[in-house]
């Protein structure tokens, strides 16, 4: 679970680096606009995505509400998400829960949902 909780402050202080050293190389960020915007795939896609959060958002930031190990190789973990967006300077507060697959200690795969039921489905915690 440490490596998730250091993703997310390398994220939140936009240390790109931090944040590939907490990832595989074949890195997947499946995110709720994934039909839209695409997967972010390996280090090309972190860096893409930081500099989609800095255009789109750039006080984006996570918060991480709770945390749960599931499984060896699986966590859980329920984030707040604060932004306001460059165009319309309005402040937004989501809650996701996000699933975070592990590969030998890095993170392979982030699957983010808007409905944490969705998520408690994904890691078999709800049928």
């Amino acid at each position: 679970m440490e490596v998730v909780e250091r993703a997310i402050a390398a994220l939140n202080a936009r240390d790109i680096e931090a944040y590939l050293a907490c990832c595989t190389q074949d890195y997947e960020l499946h995110t709720p606009l994934a039909a839209v915007a695409g997967v972010y795939k390996g280090p090309a896609g972190i860096r893409r995505f930081f500099a989609d959060v800095e255009d789109a958002a750039p006080n984006f930031h996570l918060e991480l509400k709770g945390i749960r190990a599931v499984g060896a190789n699986q966590v859980l973990g329920f984030v707040e998400v604060t932004a306001s967006g460059r165009a319309s300077g309005l402040p937004a507060g989501t809650p996701t829960a996000n699933v975070y697959e592990l590969v030998e200690g890095k993170v392979r795969r982030i699957r983010i949902f808007a409905d944490p039921e969705q998520a408690l489905e994904a890691v078999g915690l709800r049928e």
